[in-house]
């Protein structure tokens, strides 16, 4: 069984200070860590698992600059057969849809039962690629995959519905799977891993066109301060007394 994994170099923002850039259409990228999606690195360990199950080759994808290389070469380190890495000519200039649309043009003509993308993108938080992706290449998908369970020629996948329920589809291959976080368990590469991933290709189309984008960035800005939270200073009583006050005045005691 022969899967496809698109993966992302995105910043980890969850403990840096971020900076926007001059131009206001992205963020300063001079301090910030880079490191795969979080969600594309359970989609990688998805890939892993069929694999081990079934054999078949794991193709990684990656939509980005030369840097991408890194997040390829740890996926290939874990036990992916090759990579791919798209750098378009004007790297800035991407959309959801054109992301998709290059990623399908180089897949198109290999040979895959399962794409498997992360449910959403941690820096953008579009969701998009994976439902488009399957759109322009014309095969069924299942978006937000909780849990697989994988045949020879179909896959059982259960996705998260709104108000805590779950539902199940039988899904003939070819098909795209984004996944969601907590599905499974993320390996670690091992140092043979990494040792072997060096001498793994990863084929670089850097010449690629960028189809009509669909989506214009206009600005990234912080958004305006609310109210500022009221500090209660003094001995509890003297806090406890104030409070009381405060709930009073606004009807909740």
């Amino acid at each position: 069984m022969n899967s496809i994994v698109c993966v992302k170099r995105v910043p980890e923002t969850s403990e840096a200070t971020l900076k926007i850039a001059p131009d206001s259409r992205r963020l300063d990228e001079e301090n910030l860590v880079f490191s795969i999606n979080e969600a594309d690195n359970y989609a990688l360990e998805q890939a892993l698992l069929l694999q081990e199950e079934f054999d078949g080759d794991i193709t990684i994808v990656s939509v980005g600059p030369e840097k991408s290389d890194e997040v390829i070469r740890m996926a290939l380190a874990k036990g992916a057969t090759s990579g791919i890495r798209i750098t378009p000519k004007n790297i800035t200039e991407l959309d959801p849809f054109t992301i998709a649309s290059l990623i399908a043009n180089e897949i198109k003509d290999l040979e895959y039962d399962v794409v498997f993308t992360g449910c959403v993108a941690s820096d953008d938080g579009f969701s998009q690629v994976g439902v488009l992706l399957a759109e322009i290449l014309g095969i069924p998908h299942i978006s937000m995959t909780i849990e697989m369970e994988a045949k020879e020629d179909s896959t059982i996948a259960n996705r998260e519905l709104e108000g805590g329920l779950m539902a199940q589809y039988n899904v003939k291959y070819p098909a795209v799977v984004t996944i969601q976080t907590g599905i499974n368990e993320p390996r670690y590469a091992s140092i043979l891993g990494i040792k072997r991933a060096s001498s793994k290709e990863i084929r670089v189309v850097d010449s690629a066109e960028i189809a009509g984008k669909k989506v214009e960035l206009d600005k990234i800005y912080y958004p305006p301060p609310g109210k500022m939270a009221e500090i209660i200073e003094g001995s509890a009583g003297e806090v406890s007394e104030k409070l009381c006050e405060i709930l009073k005045s606004k009807g909740l005691l």
